[in-house]
């Protein structure tokens, strides 16, 4: 059994910075290796993949609307992930989740079916 649970959702100001985490709660060995991603949902439209990190050598993967401003981050055994937002402008408004796999991650985001663990989402509304 798997729990994601997400956290640091909030409303900001543009131009401002959020960090979110992603805390992996589960039964199995501590240093258990784990593809983690992010996906955002604006509301009515559908949803979309953000970044994703395998946590056994830290490889990452951007999609090119998060490159440059966000960053994510995570180490083996610990079971968090961040992601780090700057530079914040009002379309990246949406709702934030993570997911997660115990495979290496996929190359695209298209397969969200990759995911058999997801989180239930936190806020992120930017203002201007």
């Amino acid at each position: 059994q798997v729990r994601l649970v997400e956290v640091g959702g909030s409303s900001v100001q543009a131009g401002g910075s959020l960090s979110l985490s992603c805390t992996a709660f589960h039964q199995y060995r501590p240093d258990s290796v784990m593809c983690v991603a992010w996906f955002r949902q604006a509301q009515g439209k559908k949803r979309e993949g953000v970044a994703s990190i395998y946590t056994d050598d830290g490889s990452t993967i951007y999609t090119d609307s998060a490159k440059g401003r966000f960053t994510i981050s995570g180490e083996r055994g610990k079971n968090v992930v961040y992601l780090r937002m700057a530079g914040l402008q009002v379309e990246v408004t949406a709702k934030y989740y993570c997911a997660m796999t115990w495979l290496r991650c996929p190359t695209t985001f298209d397969y969200e079916s990759s995911f058999g663990y997801w989180g239930q989402g936190t806020q992120v509304t930017v203002s201007s």
